[in-house]
């Protein structure tokens, strides 16, 4: 049932065909944003979950289609509040793709001052400073994030509601101050595409979800887009071209 469901949805009897879908978009966004460069060392950001696993598969199937030569590695950050994932899985999988996985730890909860909360600003922050940290110790010049379509656009209504600000997250971003790009290649896939394509490929049983993201700023505004949007993906995406034909850059 669930498989058929997944070819309907691709519109193809092909059952690896949401793979392949989101194989072209990565591929896509790799070329109009000039994400990947020849000679690039890119480490993946491995968080165990649906969408850097299956942005990991897909950098690693997709090397033939982009002209630049460039290398994979993936590393896993360890926390002291969360741990679901299956990182034996994870490492078999990224090594059966060819990218070799690290795994280091950081005590987010542990780095919080006396008084503070948990809360998804504070773990994201935390977790960037030691990917860049380690990037710069190993040699990558590019990390890559697993961040998809549907939080480009979460991102973009959050700041403009919470902060007064039009603004989201880049596909590309340049760092003034460190010699590292990263790159979000992602940026034209919808979530319901990686799920299918998790799916056909297994990723689904092992994947990690963080227990703070059921209750998350984030998981509210998603609802509401989906309010207003009416799940259509053609709508979304004119959302995210009205984004990139502004003065705002994706």
């Amino acid at each position: 049932m669930a498989n058929r469901a997944i070819r309907r949805a691709a519109g193809s009897k092909n059952p690896r065909a949401s793979t392949v879908l989101v194989q072209k978009l990565v591929i896509k966004a790799a070329l109009e944003h000039s994400l990947i460069e020849n000679g690039d060392r890119i480490l993946i950001a491995a968080s165990g979950g649906k969408d850097s696993t299956v942005m990991a598969m897909t950098l690693a199937a997709a090397r033939p289609a982009l002209k630049p030569e460039y290398s994979l590695a993936a590393v896993h950050i360890s926390t002291d509040f969360c741990a679901c994932c299956k990182k034996s899985t994870l490492a078999a999988s990224l090594e059966s793709w060819g990218i070799p996985f690290a795994d280091i730890f950081v005590p987010v909860i542990g780095r919080l001052k006396e008084g503070r909360k948990m809360n998804c600003y504070w773990c994201s922050t935390q977790r960037r400073i030691e990917l860049l940290r380690y990037a710069m110790e190993n040699g990558y010049n590019t990390i890559a994030l697993g961040h998809h379509l549907d939080d480009i656009i979460e991102t973009f209504f959050m700041n403009m509601c919470g902060a007064g600000a039009l603004k989201t997250m880049p596909a590309l971003l340049r760092y003034r101050k460190y010699p590292v790009k990263l790159i979000r290649p992602l940026v034209y896939v919808e979530e319901k595409q990686i799920i299918a394509s998790a799916a056909e490929n297994g990723i689904l049983k092992a994947a990690c979800t963080c227990p703070y993201g059921r209750l998350s700023a984030r998981r509210v505004m998603r609802e509401k887009i989906a309010a207003f949007t009416g799940g259509s993906s053609a709508v979304k995406r004119r959302i995210l071209a009205a984004i990139g034909n502004s003065e705002l850059s994706i």
